[in-house]
């Protein structure tokens, strides 16, 4: 039974930052690609960041520059550090875990984010 546990979010003003954590419950967390979703009130949810078991990163063009995704196989979590929060950062945001033998996906249970003033 693989579970995420996401941690980290709040309320910020914008400019300000955050760092999300989302801690696994897996065996062998180094061959799991990792990944932050996120999802607004009346949109789909979409990919922000994601990062390989080698540690190859992707980034949604709308953070690139702002948010850095990192893991830590030591702690079996992943984090996203989000710098430069503007008001369209706000959102649910998902961890998501990725079996790669057998491709079945997992969710955390998501970390409010809201950036306002």
């Amino acid at each position: 039974q693989v579970q995420l546990v996401e941690s980290g979010g709040g309320l910020v003003q914008p400019g300000g930052s955050l760092r999300l954590s989302c801690a696994a419950s897996i065996s062998i967390f180094s061959i799991y690609s990792m990944g932050w979703y996120r999802q607004a009130p009346g949109k789909q949810r979409e990919l922000v960041a994601d990062i390989t078991s080698g540690g190859r990163t992707n980034y949604a063009d709308s953070v690139k520059g702002r948010f850095t995704i990192s893991r830590d196989n030591g702690k079996k979590t992943v984090y996203l550090q989000m710098n430069s929060l503007k008001s369209e950062d706000t959102a649910v945001y998902y961890c998501k875990v990725v079996n790669p033998i057998t491709s079945l996906a997992y969710w955390g249970q998501g970390t409010q984010v809201t950036v306002s003033s």
